[in-house]
């Protein structure tokens, strides 16, 4: 098939390789605007743009994705499916209707669950034990489209969202590239999603990655993975702000801690341990403001702690 693959993020490269590589003939890549990145603030392409342009790739980079502009060109390009993955950006009718086979997106839940911008991210923050992949026919409604196909992914310990995107990346490129094979041969049946099962998984803001110390271990365990890398977890320390890497839940700490209280820190020579609302957890990775990330104990001995000393 002709196609135009839609997307922006690293996590979309994957699928746009492996449609590369087969039959059939990606004739445009369509992504975000350059945004600013880095110290300098400069205009950076996403990185599904670099690729496109390695690839020798036409680009097409709308500000909206309804700009009169972008469906003349669409229409010109006359694709026959446009396969999706993190785009980022709200398909109109207008745009849906061009290619003879629709939009077919890549979402990273099991669908009808997580329909939303941050789906790992909330099966890590809700404890789900399995999530996975789904491709789907993009229509008017958020992620309600049939579905065409799906993998399952087991969610480990401790993964965080960087660890367990990067795995969905990869199979989901399969099961994109299946899907399109399947389309063309005319031999897969997009079916409707339950009405039982329904979640939404809303983008996580910086508001909502400051770890509140008073709730459970397992709670600030599962908030810091879900919010690593992106939008990164995050508390204060004599009133500045310190980034915060996962932390691993120690209940078989906490006899020889003794009682800490929500935020009071403990630091030892292996460890430094956190109070929760229930046991002590013990710090990975953080960074003070203007530092460098470091080991926590590498911090502690930098920047001795005082008994009045805690995260709030």
């Amino acid at each position: 098939m002709r196609l135009v693959f839609a997307g922006t993020p690293e996590t979309a490269v994957p699928s746009l390789e492996a449609l590369l590589a087969s039959g059939h003939e990606v004739a445009a890549v369509v992504t975000r605007p350059d945004a600013p990145s880095g110290r300098g603030r400069k205009l950076v392409a996403s990185p599904v743009a670099q690729r496109a342009h390695e690839a020798g790739i036409e680009v097409l980079k709308p500000a909206k994705a309804s700009a009169p502009e972008f469906l003349d060109r669409l229409r010109a390009i006359a694709p026959d499916c446009c396969p999706v993955v993190a785009y980022g950006a709200l398909l109109r009718p207008a745009a849906l209707e061009i290619p003879r086979h629709g939009w077919v997106n890549l979402h990273f839940s099991l669908l009808p669950a997580w329909r939303g911008a941050a789906p790992v991210q909330h099966a890590i923050l809700h404890g789900d034990d399995v999530t996975g992949a789904a491709t789907f026919q993009i229509e008017e409604g958020l992620d309600t489209g049939p579905v065409y196909g799906v993998l399952t992914e087991p969610i480990l310990p401790a993964d965080t969202t960087g660890d367990l995107l990067g795995r969905l990346a990869v199979a989901g490129a399969k099961l994109l590239l299946d899907t399109m094979n399947g389309i063309e041969e005319g031999v897969l049946e997009a079916r409707p999603q339950p009405d039982e099962g329904v979640s939404y998984a809303a983008k996580l803001t910086p508001d909502d990655s400051r770890v509140d110390w008073t709730a459970p271990a397992m709670r600030v365990d599962r908030l810091i993975r879900a919010c690593t890398p992106a939008p990164g977890a995050w508390t204060t320390l004599r009133g500045e702000r310190v980034k915060l890497g996962p932390v691993r839940p120690a209940p078989e700490a906490a006899p020889d801690a003794g009682a800490l209280a929500p935020g009071e820190l403990r630091a030892g020579k292996k460890e430094v341990l956190v109070g929760t609302g229930t046991y002590p957890v013990v710090l990975g990775e953080l960074q003070p403001p203007g530092k460098r990330r470091m080991n926590a104990v590498d911090w502690t001995r930098g920047h001795p702690l005082t008994d009045e000393d805690r995260f709030s």
